[in-house]
């Protein structure tokens, strides 16, 4: 009779587990959402991340808990640890502060980033080989930097100083500004790092680098992305142009870019998460996946007032 028990007990056991892994037993889904700020580029990955999951599941079942951090990583925490407790299905975190905090919050629910551009990087995991493991997985909005780069020299050919405009605090940008300066340095210019600390000294920083250069790279940064109209109204005036790198920045402050689609990326991520949520996908073998088609764009406005002229293969920001 005991050993009946026991293997009941244990088939119940092992049925649950399996029910955890899949699909939820009623059909329904809850899904915590941590993006980092509200900017147009990030609003658009989440956007086309809840587009693929209610194509997949209805509207109907799904319940998406959506919480904006306002550009600070300690709300992240705050956002993701109440995710934890009330048990959702699965979180979606939006650009690097927020895959963070829920990297460290959390080990058994599954993790997609998004906008994240190296997670190796962000999670600082060492000869980072394109899949995290465990409970984490995503994409990455990186674009071809050193392509991004030589758009630099193309589009402002008379440049020989040019200033790296980037939050210190994300690692990402750093990062980002590492691989474009070593690129423009290797071609003869002058680099200058300029980075600022947050929003609060932007425009101060900003008008540094006007003042000190030629040209002007700003990578895909969250902080920089949330205030271009700050960064336009003090290096527009000094005539500096702006190479970006995400269209939101380069709609806001530049005059090119060689972005994806955020709303692609975003996605991108809904359909991993709907092959996790549906039991079809170990996450913890599922790698990076990225935007294999970045466009190059520009700001016609501002190339107009800086009167430079964009060469052919180029689609005007809309």
């Amino acid at each position: 009779m005991k050993k009946i028990i026991a293997l009941i007990l244990a088939t119940l056991l092992m049925l649950g587990c399996f029910a955890g892994c899949g699909a939820a037993d009623d059909g329904k889904y809850v899904i915590g959402i941590c993006q980092i700020v509200k900017h147009a580029a990030l609003d658009a990955a989440t956007k086309g991340f809840k587009d693929a999951i209610i194509a997949e599941f209805g509207e109907e079942n799904v319940t998406f808990v959506e919480q904006d951090a306002a550009n600070n990583p300690d709300t992240c925490t705050t956002i993701v640890n109440d995710f934890v407790s009330k048990k959702v299905d699965l979180i979606m975190a939006n650009a690097t502060p927020a895959l963070q905090a829920a990297y460290n919050a959390t080990e058994e629910i599954p993790i997609l980033g998004t906008s994240v551009t190296e997670y190796g990087v962000a999670l600082e995991i060492e000869n980072f080989t394109g899949t995290v493991g465990g409970n984490v997985s995503g994409t990455s909005d990186l674009a071809p930097l050193t392509e991004q780069a030589q758009m630099v020299i193309d589009l402002v050919p008379t440049a020989k100083t040019v200033g790296m405009l980037y939050c210190k605090a994300e690692a990402n940008s750093a990062y980002q500004v590492k691989e474009v300066k070593k690129y423009l340095e290797g071609k003869g210019l002058t680099v200058k790092d300029f980075g600022f600390n947050g929003s609060e000294d932007v425009a101060q920083v900003a008008e540094a680098a006007a003042a000190a250069c030629d040209a002007i790279y700003i990578p895909t940064d969250n902080t920089a992305a949330s205030c271009t109209e700050t960064i336009n109204g003090v290096v527009s005036p000094k005539k500096v142009p702006i190479i970006a790198g995400e269209a939101g920045i380069c709609k806001g402050c530049g005059i090119a870019t060689l972005s994806i689609s955020y709303e692609q990326l975003g996605r991108t991520t809904g359909e991993m998460a709907v092959k996790i949520l549906k039991g079809e996908a170990d996450i913890s073998e599922m790698a990076i996946e990225y935007d294999t088609k970045p466009v190059k764009q520009y700001n016609k406005a501002l190339c107009d007032e800086l009167n430079i002229t964009i060469p052919e293969g180029f689609e005007e920001l809309k």
